[in-house]
């Protein structure tokens, strides 16, 4: 299939900066550029459609993703309580639906007939993108050139780039491979490499270390309508501005580093250092209201779709009836998720220090160690003897088989 011209998702980085001439010079097609801001930081994106012109696109939309990104994925999300591995909160993964989405909708506006990613053959994001793409629009091709093209490191892509005379503010003696987003954070390569070597602190770019962190804790309260957090110190916040101000909160205060080695979709493990600090007052709070609010079944039927919506999200699979249904269900359990939640940040650590809720199931009457009229102890000998009854069977079975031995 010829390509005529193609949408490339583009962060200016050394990978999509020599993509760009190398897709004009393989395939022989237009290239426009395509750049989402999640949040990755205005450092980012400052010059980003120049460079883009200058590496040979012959044009650059970047399309605001942010309210997409929270209210669309991150607040449903967090409604499922995913995490991956038990650790990951899957910061990279929930931000691949919108920009894959809005990839989409500019290649069907500017008429192209293919897409592409700078996504490497061994990494997650490859399935990410093209499941997607493969759901919102198959019939366009799709360019991977990271499983095309002879080019096996770091080095050998300045060299193309020097030689297509292409600036670029990449060096070889950038280690780390980051990607960012208004929810976090993420950092491999380096020292990270070798599972037996501590991250040093030139690691974290966005969070104090919890030694570094202040000696006073700081409290704050969250809000929550429906399990989406609405006030934050009784201030009424959109999505971006709330993660934005708990964002900067937690990491000043040492909240939400994490060092894992994770099993990734295409079979391999892989280390990675991750900052989450909003997110993870946020997923703190909320579970915080849910153990006030769900009943033991509903809350062990929300811990299993966490596990499902967690593998979900990351192996991506977004763009599935699976994903619907499971919002669907964890939002029917959320609508009595409705509440304050006041968390404590000290060092590191991220606590519930009060919670409250017009829909609790805690009773003072029925929980306190004091007299009361609402609750006959008696009562818990039947519950215990029915409760028991299976094992009580069994052991009489055993004592009259040993009795006729």
């Amino acid at each position: 299939m010829s390509v005529k011209k193609v949408v490339l998702a583009y962060s200016g980085g050394l990978d999509t900066s020599a993509i760009v001439p190398w897709l004009k010079e393989n395939y022989q097609c237009e290239v426009v550029a395509f750049v989402a801001n999640v949040g990755q930081g205005d450092d980012e994106l400052v010059g980003v459609e120049e460079k883009a012109i200058a590496s040979g696109a012959s044009s650059c939309y970047v399309v605001d993703l942010r309210e997409q990104l929270m209210q669309e994925v991150v607040y449903p999300t967090l409604k499922t309580g995913a995490v991956y591995e038990g650790q990951y909160l899957l910061g990279t993964s929930m931000a691949r639906p919108v920009i894959a989405r809005a990839q989409v909708e500019l290649a069907l506006k500017v008429g192209a007939d293919a897409l592409s990613h700078g996504c490497t053959g061994k990494g997650n994001d490859q399935v990410r993108f093209e499941s997607a793409f493969a759901a919102l629009a198959p019939q366009l091709k799709v360019i991977a050139p990271w499983r095309e093209w002879d080019f096996s490191s770091r080095q050998s892509l300045l060299d193309y780039l020097a030689e297509k005379n292409i600036p670029t503010t990449s060096s070889a003696t950038k280690i780390y491979s980051r990607d960012a987003n208004l929810w976090h954070i993420s950092h491999e390569g380096g020292e990270l490499e070798d599972p037996w070597c501590e991250p040093s602190e030139q690691v974290w770019t966005w969070t104090k270390s919890p030694e570094q962190a202040p000696d006073h804790p700081v409290y704050v309260e969250l809000s929550f309508e429906a399990g989406e957090l609405t006030k934050i110190n009784g201030h009424a916040m959109n999505p971006v501005e709330a993660l934005t101000l708990l964002n900067e909160l937690g990491a000043e205060h040492g909240v939400g580093r994490i060092d894992i080695v994770e099993n990734r979709l295409v079979g391999m493990k892989s280390r990675g250092c991750y900052e989450t600090p909003g997110g993870t007052i946020m997923l703190a709070g909320l579970k915080g209201l849910e153990a006030l609010v769900y009943d033991r079944s509903s809350l062990n039927y929300r811990e299993d779709i966490a596990l499902q919506f967690a593998q979900l999200v990351y192996d991506g699979r977004w763009f599935t009836p699976l994903k619907d249904a499971l919002l669907a269900a964890a939002s029917s359990l959320a609508k009595d998720l409705t509440g304050d939640v006041v968390m404590k940040l000290y060092k590191g650590q991220v606590t519930v220090a009060k919670r409250r809720s017009v829909n609790s199931l805690y009773s003072e009457a029925f929980a306190t160690f004091e007299d009361d009229e609402v609750y006959n102890q008696q009562d818990a000998a039947g519950f215990i003897r029915l409760y028991s009854l299976a094992s009580r069977i069994r052991a009489m079975h055993a004592a009259d088989k040993k009795a006729q031995e």
